[in-house]
């Protein structure tokens, strides 16, 4: 305000003067220069990243099913503002006109929900306990939204409330008016929950136990408030019922405390939290220990540029860089951090699985049957050490609770099919990850392999013993996803065989492995050249519909999962009847009309996802088609892959709060966005293979882990020139349809040209094709 009437008062004088004129045109044109000096400043990767993509959803349609993460990259604890009402899943939509908290959570996807959450508001006036009746309004106008920092006027209290997170604690900053009656509010939510008063330290310690499940019985979060300004007064909650108690615990606690303010003053709350004890929450608060907010703030986005700066991107396209960094930004949230380091400097972690404190890594909030896909390759190639972190930490999950997780959150959930813990150690392990106990994880899978959690059917191999049977899973037989089952487990099969093969396991132990690879051929039927459902006696069923949503798949349809064959797309070439039929069969997943299956099921988000996108049978906002573009590259017609997967990108993703096309997914959207428009993607992670394109961007940079750059450049990208003319990798011409994972990790400088039609003689002979387990010498 001051700098704001020095300048009017310049205006003034200059304007009574008799060369005020001139000198007006003169003071004008250095506010000119000073403005456009600021704005020509060079951006980093964080300033592109809208935290806002994906929260434009619901229930019924998902555009991401987000919420906007203030945290650090893998950190413990996320932070966001919340709009829904308690245990909502959608803690945050962009459609929303009122924010009723600012809440610590640790929500994976609004279906698995939230464990551990408790929120903190800031009132004036009559305090209200109630969810909805303490909310405000509040306009986007008035929000800033990064990952290191967020802001937000509440247009009921005239407040300002900015916060900053660390990756175990938070700085709040809230700006009050001038009031007698300052308040702000802590909500340790339903479901069992714990706060008490310190008045001698402006200290509110408490615990919460919310939970939807995958946690022992000791579950608890410990978080501890620390206030800069002394409370004058404060009340306790209990069930809504307010009293003048100093602790409270019951179903729903909470605690008010007050103060008066003058005019934009700052009070600040230091806030972290353990899941392992309120001592530990207390050494945990040691991060923003003295540092004050900016320092925070600037500490935050530091790491934010180094994490996201990994995979330099230069291109003409704001909007595209802006979709990248949003999306890399969302590759890099989960699986999140459970460790915690104690009095001794030493890492430990509460155990998600039998409730102990445990020395070691823990990781959690994933599901493999998304991630498996390309977020963890994603994280092998550019973020090695951090998946070194998880492996161990997988050690540690086996060790803990004799199964590997397939959907962790924060321990094993009953949630989606498959044993894809397998892919993810065997891609980490294939591509040199190191520094933990491999040989347990080899002991890990096998052990998945054959048995399956005695409490939650999604961990193991449900129904292991009719497909190690009868090479299959029939339908009829109490198993359902049956057909999805029988592939995935035919892939994972593929994985520990490869596993097994690079640990240097006898050929015996891992040769079952291999023969099991080859089981979804029983369920390929010839007469549809898809995949059906086969009952025990080994006939298939009748009357089927390849386009029904049925409980033989999982979230798809047989045109969504005929194609998962990741580790042998040749194998399955073969079973259609050659490259032209199944090419054929590829183009049809884009020709049949997406309204047809939608009546064939009650219906859910992924079915209305896929049919309002417009793309025939091809559902990307699902994840078990995502691959399918890439398979051109196998069958001899690599430029309609580069066709479809610049398709998806352009139609499909942009950093906008509709930017995705259904649920994110922990990163793994996401992640197909960072592969893709790099120009590669992995089909088959285990192969060591990286599936060629159509880059997006002229130019990329990826600094990799090692010193080592690969160097991307794409002459002649643009909307238009989306194919491959030619690649030269390392100043050679290279033909191939793929790259391979060890070879770019020593560092590559890869040129595509890229043109507007396509190269039908580049990329077609059997030598240039990516692998697949046919193709081995037997």
């Amino acid at each position: 305000m001051k700098k704001n009437m020095t300048k009017i008062k310049l205006i003034e004088e200059i304007l009574n003067n008799k060369r005020g004129f001139y000198l007006l045109l003169l003071f004008v044109g250095q506010l000119f220069l000073m403005s456009n000096t600021s704005i020509a400043q060079p951006r980093e990767p964080v300033d592109y990243v809208n935290t806002l993509m994906g929260t434009y959803s619901k229930r019924e349609l998902s555009h991401g099913n987000t919420y906007p993460v203030v945290a650090v990259p893998w950190g413990m604890n996320f932070w966001t503002p919340q709009t829904g009402k308690m245990g909502d899943g959608w803690i945050y939509t962009y459609t929303a006109d009122k924010i009723n908290s600012f809440r610590q959570t640790h929500q994976p996807s609004p279906w698995n929900n939230d464990y551990g959450q408790f929120a903190i508001m800031p009132v004036i006036g009559t305090p209200k306990f109630d969810i909805e009746e303490r909310a405000s309004w509040f306009s986007h106008k008035a929000e800033e939204a990064t990952p290191y920092y967020y802001s937000v006027y509440l247009a009921d209290y005239d407040i300002t409330t900015e916060l900053t997170p660390t990756s175990r604690s938070a700085l709040f900053k809230f700006t009050f008016p001038e009031t007698d009656s300052a308040y702000v509010i802590i909500d340790a939510f339903d479901e069992g929950s714990y706060v008490k008063m310190i008045p001698e330290e402006n200290k509110i310690i408490g615990y919460t136990t919310k939970n939807r499940g995958g946690v022992p019985d000791n579950f608890k979060n410990y978080f501890v408030i620390e206030f800069d300004k002394p409370i004058e007064n404060y009340q306790a909650v209990a069930n809504q019922e307010l009293s003048d108690g100093l602790e409270v615990e019951d179903d729903h606690a909470g605690m008010i405390i007050g103060f008066r303010t003058h005019r934009d003053e700052e009070v600040h709350a230091k806030v972290s939290s353990s899941f392992i004890s309120f001592e530990q929450a207390e050494i945990n608060l040691r991060e923003v220990e003295d540092l004050t907010f900016q320092e925070i703030v600037e500490q935050g986005r530091d790491t934010w540029n180094e994490v996201l700066g990994k995979i330099e991107v230069v291109d003409d396209d704001i909007d595209k860089v802006r979709t990248f960094y949003s999306s890399l930004y969302r590759s890099v949230l989960f699986p999140r951090d459970f460790s915690e380091i104690n009095a001794n400097g030493e890492k430990v972690h509460y155990s998600p699985y039998n409730g102990k404190v445990l020395p070691g890594a823990m990781f959690t909030d994933t599901g493999f049957w998304d991630t498996f896909r390309s977020l963890f390759p994603l994280l092998n190639l550019v973020y090695p050490s951090m998946n070194d972190q998880m492996q161990e930490g997988l050690v540690n999950a086996y060790l803990e609770s004799g199964f590997l997780p397939e959907w962790a959150s924060p321990g094993h959930r009953a949630s989606m099919i498959g044993n894809n813990s397998a892919s993810v150690v065997a891609d980490a392990f294939i591509s040199g990850r190191k520094g933990y106990d491999a040989s347990t994880l080899w002991e890990a899978v096998e052990h998945g392999a054959n048995n399956v959690h005695p409490d939650n059917t999604s961990t193991g191999r449900f129904g292991y013993e009719l497909y190690n049977e009868l090479g299959y899973i029939p339908t009829g037989e109490g198993v359902q996803q049956n057909v999805a089952r029988t592939l995935e487990y035919a892939y994972a099969d593929w994985c520990i065989y490869q596993f097994g093969k690079s640990l240097g396991i006898a050929e015996d132990d891992v040769q079952v492995y291999k023969e099991r690879a080859y089981n979804y051929k029983n369920l390929f039927d010839p007469s549809s050249n898809l995949m059906r459902p086969k009952k025990k006696d080994g006939s298939f069923i009748k009357d089927f519909d390849a386009t029904a949503w049925s409980r033989d798949y999982t979230e798809g349809n047989a045109w969504h999962w005929s194609f998962c064959v990741f580790h042998d797309p040749q194998g399955l070439i073969n079973l259609m009847g050659g490259e032209q039929v199944f090419n054929q069969m590829l183009d049809s997943v884009f020709v049949i009309p997406s309204y047809k299956g939608m009546k064939s099921r009650s219906m859910i988000h992924e079915m209305r996802e896929m049919q309002v996108m417009n793309m025939g049978q091809y559902a990307h906002g699902n994840q078990p088609i995502q691959h399918m573009p890439y398979l051109y590259a196998y069958s001899g017609e690599p430029w309609k892959t580069q066709y479809w997967v610049r398709k998806i990108m352009d139609k499909l993703y942009s950093a906008t709060p509709d930017g995705y096309c259904g649920d994110e997914d922990n990163g793994q959207t996401s992640a197909w966005y960072v592969f893709s428009s790099l120009g590669f993607y992995p089909v088959a992670p285990a192969s060591g293979e990286l599936i060629i394109g159509s880059p997006q961007f002229s130019r990329v940079t990826l600094h990799l882990e090692n010193g080592e750059k690969i160097n991307i450049t794409a002459d002649a990208q643009s909307n238009e020139n989306v194919y491959v003319d030619q690649i030269s990798k390392d100043g050679e011409e290279y033909p191939y349809n793929f790259f391979r994972y060890q070879e770019l990790i020593k560092g590559a400088d890869i040129k595509f040209h890229m043109i507007s039609k396509p190269n039908k003689e580049r990329g077609i002979t059997k030598e240039t094709r990516p692998y697949s387990l046919s193709n081995e010498k037997q």
